[in-house]
């Protein structure tokens, strides 16, 4: 458990890094001569990653100097990008590339090459890339075999302005931004083995190739090549920024061994306190979360909010789902007040959707809660896990969509669950819920009652009551429970008036 969070801590350390790309002249450019560049055509890191497979994984090795493997956090912040050394400053084009110093946490190197007509050139490393401030005591690294990751810079907010929208930094973790949000929770390649009983494996992205936009694109894409004791992969993202900033992930996976659990386009965060489950925390914030609930969406449309916890040991809730429509880790309450916090803005994290591309068959929706006392560890965990292994010899295709933003991409077709708040019952040993649901959407508001109704698999459900919410025009939905002899209880809750279902599906874990 610890070197996940660990590593999912290192993406969160990407925020810091490097500052947003400013107007300037010059820009980095591929490697010289010419005769670097190969030929690249369709398929050739599906080829890749088919052939590595075929080889005994090899660990990389670092060969920074020792003095950079052990920077300090506030040492690596004060390497900074040159802004006005950006890849296709200059040229023009709707976006921009810069890159992250390898070193501290991210000692291996990733290669990065730049695609155009056809054929791919390495981006070489050199320290007049950067400015080294006064904490950086070995100096200006003399040279490396790559970068540490990459960024991407779009005028998202406002016109001229590059603001960054993508990154990739640290094993195969990667996060975008939507208009309007900044960062928050992260995506990663596949989580292997998350929350077994036995270390968790972190394949990384070993090469990365940018193919450049043509003037006027609304998009981008990005190549990567993974591996991995177990696997390998190779994957294409799509990057299409805006309000919603979707991005078209396909990727074909390659097993060395097999693998006892795959996870598919997993989401990581981070949940501290919130309004259901404040702990102990003597802090003036009522909350701090980039992410405050996962969202299922079944296929034969039901929608499911499961309120995240941090949890007094790990948890791990499935929610069967043969080819859902969608899944994703949202932060749904976006306002000042439910947090605080004037650094963090916490209001601001984006929520990302998974978006299955075509029929991903049976599985589960996984979610991995693991405790946390501090804000800095990314502590929840969201995949898809398929029914169907991943073997030696049978490679896996998978395509979905990832949408990374404030608002939901799609229209919302029922009642949404806006708040969680759990207290003491009146009944001896019982639990008060509250349960908050947004005005009706796409229908005319009724006078006809509204039942709410709920199911445990233990204890005893008291006093339900349900009535209008009128600040907000939406529902009031609360009840009792009262525990079985301090067992766990998995609680159910939906409104309905007559045999129409009003709400998404309320979904909580209780545990004494």
């Amino acid at each position: 458990m610890k070197s996940r969070r660990n590593k999912a801590w290192s993406a969160w350390v990407c925020a810091a890094v490097v500052a947003s790309a400013t107007a300037a002249s010059a820009r980095a450019a591929p490697a010289k001569p010419a005769a670097s560049a190969r030929a690249f055509p369709p398929g050739t890191v599906v080829e890749r990653a088919r052939a590595l497979a075929a080889r005994p994984y090899v660990a990389p090795k670092s060969t920074l100097p020792e003095a950079y493997q052990q920077l300090s956090y506030d040492a690596y912040r004060d390497i900074r990008y040159r802004d006005e050394k950006a890849l296709w400053r200059g040229d023009g084009l709707p976006y921009q590339a810069q890159f992250f110093h390898p070193g501290f946490l991210y000692p291996v190197p990733v290669a990065v090459h730049v695609v155009e007509h056809g054929k791919a050139e390495p981006v070489r490393f050199s320290p007049e890339l950067f400015t080294y401030g006064a904490l950086v005591k070995p100096g200006p690294l003399a040279k490396a075999d790559g970068f540490a990751g990459l960024k991407l810079t779009h005028p998202l907010n406002r016109a001229g302005h590059f603001d960054e929208v993508l990154s990739f930094l640290g094993a195969s973790y990667f996060r975008a931004l939507g208009r309007g949000t900044v960062y928050g929770l992260s995506a990663r390649g596949v989580a292997i083995d998350t929350a077994l009983p036995r270390p968790e494996e972190f394949p990384s992205f070993r090469e990365l190739w940018l193919e450049r936009p043509a003037p006027g694109a609304d998009r981008v894409v990005v190549h990567a090549l993974m591996d991995g004791p177990s696997l390998t992969g190779a994957y294409r993202f799509t990057v299409i920024p805006g309000a919603s900033t979707v991005m078209e992930v396909e990727a074909t996976l390659f097993a060395r061994k097999a693998v006892e659990q795959l996870g598919l386009a997993p989401l990581t965060s981070m949940y501290l306190f919130g309004e259901n489950d404040r702990g102990t925390y003597d802090d003036f914030r009522p909350e701090v979360h980039d992410s405050d609930g996962l969202f299922v969406w079944m296929r034969e449309g039901e929608q499911l909010w499961r309120p995240l916890q941090n949890p007094s040991r790990v948890s791990v809730s499935s929610f069967r789902a043969a080819s859902p429509r969608a899944f994703g880790l949202l932060q749904r309450d976006t306002a000042f007040t439910s947090y605080e916090d004037l650094e963090a803005r916490y209001e601001l994290r984006p929520s990302a959707w998974v978006e299955p591309v075509g029929d991903w068959g049976p599985g589960a929706v996984r979610l991995v809660e693991l405790p946390t006392p501090q804000e800095v560890h990314d502590n929840i965990v969201a995949f898809w896990v398929p029914d169907a292994p991943l073997t030696p010899g049978v490679p896996l295709r998978v395509a979905y969509r990832l949408h990374w933003g404030a608002q939901a991409p799609w229209p919302r077709t029922t009642s949404a669950v806006t708040a969680t708040r759990i207290a003491a019952g009146d009944s001896a040993g019982a639990r008060r819920f509250v349960l908050d649901f947004s005005p009706e959407a796409g229908a005319s508001r009724s006078d006809g009652p509204v039942d709410i109704l709920i199911t445990a698999s233990r204890g005893q459900v008291l006093h339900r009551t349900v009535r209008r919410h009128e600040p907000s025009g939406g529902w009031r939905a609360t009840f009792e429970w009262v525990p079985d002899a301090g067992a766990p209880s998995e609680l159910r809750a939906y409104l309905r008036r007559g045999s129409e279902t009003l709400t998404e599906t309320w979904s909580y874990l209780w545990t004494p």
